[in-house]
């Protein structure tokens, strides 16, 4: 079982932020996630994931935007959100937060063990400690 924390006003905050950079950049078959990172200052930094033909090499918005956040000299994250935004043809209205995925679980623990991720938890948004989602960690 997880040890969750309910969100904060300052945690939907950094939600709608994911909603907007996705909301404004979504195109079909090349941007459907929008992610945004809280720093320790209080700075978000918001990004939407890299679709390529090579699945491979598809870069995810968590990782764009702690890269953006690094960039401007953003080192120590707080919180870190990801939003899936509906397709054309699916009978769905608004986005929704997803876990991030593997690859990305181990890129924000190697770059914040105390980083706090909001995800989708038995029916409702909570936060938790990224490491709750990444159990013995290398």
């Amino acid at each position: 079982m997880l040890k969750t924390k309910p969100l904060e006003n300052k945690d939907y905050e950094l939600i709608k932020e994911a909603e907007k950079v996705i909301g404004t950049n979504y195109v079909y078959g090349r941007h459907h996630i929008g992610a945004a990172v809280r720093s320790k200052t209080g700075k978000i930094f918001s990004a939407v994931h890299v679709e390529a033909n090579v699945g491979r090499i598809t870069v995810c918005g968590e990782a764009i935007a702690i890269g953006k956040s690094i960039s401007e000299g953003e080192h120590e994250f707080e919180t870190i959100v990801a939003v899936a935004h509906p397709h054309p043809h699916e009978n769905i209205e608004k986005c929704w937060v997803v876990s991030p995925c593997g690859m990305c679980r181990e890129l924000i623990s190697d770059y914040g063990k105390d980083t706090e991720v909001i995800i989708s938890y038995k029916d409702k948004l909570v936060k938790c400690n990224i490491l709750e989602l990444l159990p013995e960690k290398y």
